[in-house]
């Protein structure tokens, strides 16, 4: 404990350290699971649209989990014609975050999780894959559920409290879209989100022309 950390050798005191470090990462982000949960359920959850390029909350979510994703090699892969989203930067940006962890707890290190996405008609499509071992055959939907665990990871001793995929579903939804999962051939689980692009004045649609986005980290 830290009252006898003082009588440890400097090796013993950071596992120490980091031990109670990330115990305390999974303590806020169950309790800002569980707050998100509550606002959802209750239909208290805000939503503010604004047009806005999608990387803008890949990206931001990126950087808040680069400890998380040390362990997998991560590709970005947008095009160029991909318009800005009527989308809650927040509440978007923690749909990437929950999708990305959820990815690089039941996957094993090493290996990759490719995001992309395209458009399709009305809306855009987000895909995050990943190389892990799937979802169980008919649990496709039951694992947006409250309190679905899928198993962890060789380095994590916990699956999570099973809200992250649920609070994902009910972000989307209050976009007026929705979240489905598609097992990856060669094993793998890819969970894609549309993003209907409609509900905000036309103005913001055009999206500036630019070179293809791909990035690897």
């Amino acid at each position: 404990s830290l009252l006898h950390a003082a009588d440890l050798p400097a090796g013993d005191r950071r596992e120490l350290a980091e031990t109670i470090l990330g115990e305390s990462r999974r303590m806020t982000s169950l309790v800002v699971n569980l707050l998100d949960m509550v606002r959802v359920e209750s239909g208290a959850l805000a939503v503010h649209r604004q047009w806005q390029p999608l990387e803008e909350s890949l990206g931001v979510a990126l950087l808040r989990l680069e400890e998380t994703l040390r362990f997998h090699p991560v590709t970005v892969t947008l095009p160029a014609d991909l318009p800005l989203v009527p989308v809650d930067e927040i509440l978007i940006e923690q749909v990437f975050i929950n999708l990305l962890e959820n990815a690089a707890r039941h996957t094993p290190p090493g290996t990759p999780i490719a995001i992309s996405a395209v458009r399709r008609d009305a809306a855009v499509e987000v895909t995050v894959a990943d190389r892990g071992p799937g979802i169980a055959a008919g649990s496709e939907i039951a694992v947006f559920e409250k309190f679905q665990r899928g198993a962890a990871s060789d380095r994590s001793a916990t699956a999570g409290a099973g809200l992250g995929l649920t609070i994902c579903r009910g972000i989307l939804t209050a976009h007026g879209g929705r979240i489905w999962v598609d097992p990856v051939p060669g094993g793998g689980s890819a969970f894609r989100f549309l993003l209907p692009l409609s509900g905000l004045p036309e103005a913001g649609i055009p999206a500036e022309a630019a070179e293809p986005v791909e990035a690897t980290s």
